[in-house]
């Protein structure tokens, strides 16, 4: 099962895939999900302020054993409560019950407040400080890094976003300009064309690469991210599906086969961009429709 620990632009070494906490809640039941993932073999916990769950995975984090340097922690400055970066990291470190996050992200760029270069210099005082062994963000898109990068002492090391076939289009720019970069690419939501739209035209050749390989969707997806350069953030609340996603970085890709996937998620993105179209120009006509009626009842009156 391997997934290869990546090189980041700051000397650290990041794991490839991550076992997210973002769709947990919170209480018993994120502690039991971390700690059956820990288990299982993920040794990247990927959580979050607005998560409300850090409390929770540091939990899990303590009682698995492990010492602190085996088990490599990402959380995010969410800005919640409006508390500002400073005492954010100081909050989720209490929480997590740990001296040091491996990597703390922006969790986007809304939340660089007063602005961009502002928040970034002080995400860098953070690392400076030994709070955090990398600095990051997400879903920051090319012209927010652009205007972080303009006044950066620090690279970001990585930035996580949004990525699966049916926005890797859009996205493929962003990914482009970040590997100029030295910027690492996270993927969070890369299961979405089969968990969340499924019938889609990425179906047939993933079924096709599953089917070949004597592997899973899920797995052919994860390993699309793989062959991006991208860092997986995934999550399951089942065992067996845990242990698949560790089995996918084994999985061999061709050219061929990661060529097919895009050129089908190319095809999902335009036909949804063409049914988003056609809904717009139907509520306006609708909407006209209602106007005129209107109009010509009061021009009657």
């Amino acid at each position: 099962m391997t997934w290869d620990t990546i090189k980041l632009n700051d000397g650290n070494e990041i794991p490839g895939i991550a076992f997210g906490t973002w769709t947990l809640g919170n209480g018993q039941d994120p502690i039991d999900q971390v700690d059956q993932a820990i288990n299982v073999g993920f040794n990247h916990i990927d959580t979050a302020q607005s998560y409300r769950n850090e409390e929770e995975a540091g939990v899990a984090i303590r009682e698995s054993g492990l010492a602190r340097e085996d088990i490599y922690i990402t959380t995010k400055y969410s800005g919640l409560n409006g508390l500002d970066i400073e005492a954010s990291i100081q909050n989720s470190l209490k929480n997590l019950g740990v001296q040091y996050v491996d990597l703390y992200l922006i969790h986007h760029p809304r939340l660089a407040r007063p602005d961009i270069p502002t928040a970034w210099a002080q995400m860098e005082a953070i690392k400076n400080a030994g709070l955090a062994k990398s600095i990051g963000v997400s879903n920051f898109a090319v012209e927010d890094l652009t205007i972080l990068l303009a006044s950066a002492k620090i690279k970001p090391a990585a930035n996580q976003i949004l990525l699966h076939p049916y926005v890797h289009a859009r996205q493929a720019p962003l990914l482009a300009f970040s590997a100029a970069q030295g910027i690492v690419s996270e993927a969070y939501s890369a299961l979405i064309p089969i968990t969340h739209q499924p019938g889609g035209p990425v179906d047939k050749p993933v079924g096709e690469i599953a089917a070949r390989l004597n592997a899973t969707a899920d797995q052919v997806l994860l390993a699309w991210v793989k062959a991006k350069g991208a860092i997986a953030v995934t999550t399951s609340s089942k065992k067996s599906r845990l242990e698949g996603y560790l089995a996918a970085g084994d999985l061999k890709l061709t050219l061929a086969d990661i060529a097919a996937i895009d050129v089908a998620g190319a095809k999902g993105a335009r036909r949804e961009a063409i049914r988003k179209g056609v809904r717009a120009a139907a509520g306006f006509m609708l909407f006209t429709a209602c106007a005129f009626r209107v109009y010509a009842l009061l021009a009657a009156a």
